[in-house]
């Protein structure tokens, strides 16, 4: 019996432990879920001016509406979207009738577009405030004697535009003729890889039970 005894709660004990792993990530999935639901229902709720200083955590995915004039200054951040292959998204420079200059995120355009649409008064633009946090070490360095970025560096963009750090992800721009494909804010971007955790805790957790049973059996024959 005691040779049966170290395996059995080795094997029981590595069992409980991945299962409650797995378990965990349920409660992870829950909790992603609700806070996907919370984001959503930010984005889409009642458009509201632009605060004059809106805090990066507290106002992400706020939605806001700004009337002013595109100044003509625009910046490309290299971009592959599905379906429709690269391109880059068009950052412009925007001044608001209080006098504040503020970045807008048009959208897409293809490698070919014209990457410097000029100034456009009276403009209505409608979307989400953003601080996108899209750089990391293996990001090159941007050219900004071509104006291209290669990720939304939210800050060098601020400076290269002489811009407040704001940023409207537009969903609709209205007032002057399309100058690029939105790209608005959803909550897809959002990684929630939970249940796949799960399926694999519980997968090991079997695989794990199944040794576990398997080594006992061959202790069993040898005992025979």
């Amino acid at each position: 019996m005691k040779r049966y005894l170290v395996p059995l709660i080795f094997g029981l004990g590595g069992f409980a432990i991945l299962l409650s792993l797995g378990v965990w990530q349920l409660k992870r999935l829950e909790w992603k879920q609700a806070i996907l639901a919370e984001i959503d229902s930010r984005i889409t709720a009642a458009p509201v001016p632009v605060p004059f200083e809106p805090d990066r955590k507290a106002d992400r995915y706020m939605p806001v509406t700004a009337d002013g004039d595109f100044t003509g200054q625009s910046l490309r951040v290299l971009v592959s979207v599905k379906d429709r292959g690269a391109g880059y998204r068009l950052i412009s420079g925007f001044d608001l009738k209080d006098g504040r200059r503020i970045m807008v995120d048009e959208g897409f355009i293809g490698l070919e577009e014209n990457a410097r649409p000029g100034a456009a008064p009276d403009v209505t633009v409608s979307g989400n405030l953003h601080w996108p946090d899209e750089v990391d070490r293996w990001t090159p360095a941007p050219d900004l004697s071509q104006d291209l970025f290669y990720a939304r560096d939210f800050d060098a963009l601020a400076t290269a535009l002489d811009s407040d750090p704001i940023l409207i992800v537009a969903r609709t721009v209205s007032g002057t003729d399309a100058r690029a494909t939105p790209m608005p804010v959803t909550s897809q971007g959002v990684p929630n890889n939970h249940l796949g955790y799960a399926v694999q805790w519980f997968g090991l957790a079997l695989v794990w039970l199944g040794m576990t049973v398997f080594l006992l059996w061959r202790i069993r024959r040898r005992d025979v």
